[in-house]
């Protein structure tokens, strides 16, 4: 049994959910038992004037945890223990494992996300856009997307008779992505009467034009973020031209497709590379484009049935739980082999 320490960002971080602990269990039948460790959370409060109290407290919650990786095989990172700055990481156990989901590096110039990458015997990255960055601080590169966990995100039974909705879920991080295209959103809710907007996160979005009742927010909660998705009957996922957003590792479209709900996303980054692998939505850029794909996605079931089954059958394939934990096992075993 390779035994793996995890340091991960806290108990509801996306990145902690999806990359690391969803894995626990499919991992220990492939004989990896992981331990994850988040201590006080990888984030500083939101009052800067609390950070003197916030930090000697965060570096001594990790600090046992970094003891304990000594009685390891490996030793995981998702990020720095505490956000943007190196500190402890390089007291623990070797070999270590870098795993990135995001564009750390444009957080101060690249310094720590540079410093950990060199501490590190293999950085593990969720899209090629990552994996070229990181290669500049580390030869030892490896692709893992992050998977969906299709025996939890499936189809809802049926489809029945309902009102079409178009959702959005997501952390409020990404919450002005879904703002920037509110004109679109309310075109569509103009020409199509019946349609409403569902957005599901952990905090009200800033919608300005969505008249009352044509839209609803709904907090997002584990025990009901499957209904929510499949209840939808087009998936959004906006992102802006950015260097962040080209990090992103399109998890937000893979829940949609694993719950058979047609996607319209923006073409950029990894949503570019998950659009080529099948028939299962629509790529917008333009306000024109986005009313027009989702007036045309309202309008046809059939395309949305063909589409739904498509994105099902390419979360399934490619980016679930069952195909992709066997590969992370074996990166795993290879870095841990002396």
């Amino acid at each position: 049994m390779t035994r793996v320490t995890a340091f991960t960002a806290g108990f509801d971080a996306p990145g902690s959910r999806f990359r690391i602990r969803q894995f626990i269990e499919p991992l220990a039948q492939l004989d990896v038992a992981v331990v994850e460790r988040w201590g006080l959370g990888a984030y500083p409060p939101a009052h800067v004037w609390t950070w003197p109290l916030w930090l000697p407290g965060a570096l001594a919650a990790r600090f046992p945890g970094v003891i304990a990786s000594h009685a390891g095989d490996v030793t995981l990172f998702q990020r720095e223990l505490l956000s943007t700055v190196a500190t402890l990481e390089c007291l623990t156990r070797r070999p270590r494992v870098l795993d990135v989901d995001d564009a750390i590096w444009l957080n101060r110039e690249g310094r720590s996300a540079r410093r950990l990458a060199n501490w590190c015997d293999l950085v593990i990255c969720g899209n090629s856009y990552i994996a070229e960055h990181f290669s500049r601080w580390n030869s030892s590169i490896a692709l893992l997307p992050t998977a969906v966990d299709t025996d939890r995100y499936t189809p809802r039974a049926s489809a029945g008779d309902t009102a079409p909705v178009i959702g959005w879920i997501g952390t409020s991080s990404n919450l002005p992505y879904l703002e920037a295209i509110e004109p679109a959103l309310s075109a569509v809710l103009d020409a199509r009467p019946t349609a409403t907007v569902l957005v599901v996160s952990d905090r009200e979005p800033r919608l300005q034009t969505l008249r009352p009742g044509r839209w609803r927010f709904t907090p997002w909660s584990p025990e009901r973020e499957v209904a929510d998705i499949q209840s939808m009957t087009v998936g959004l996922m906006p992102l802006a031209n950015t260097p962040w957003a080209h990090g992103k590792c399109s998890f937000k479209m893979l829940t949609y497709m694993a719950c058979a709900v047609p996607v319209v996303v923006s073409p950029v980054g990894m949503n570019v590379d998950v659009l080529a692998d099948g028939e299962m939505g629509v790529a917008a850029v333009t306000t024109a484009e986005w009313v027009d794909a989702l007036c045309d996605l309202l309008d046809s079931a059939g395309v949305r049935r063909a589409m739904g089954r498509e994105g099902r059958r390419v979360a399934e394939e490619r980016f679930s739980v069952r195909v992709l934990a066997p590969r992370f096992a074996a990166l795993i075993k290879g870095v841990a082999r002396p």
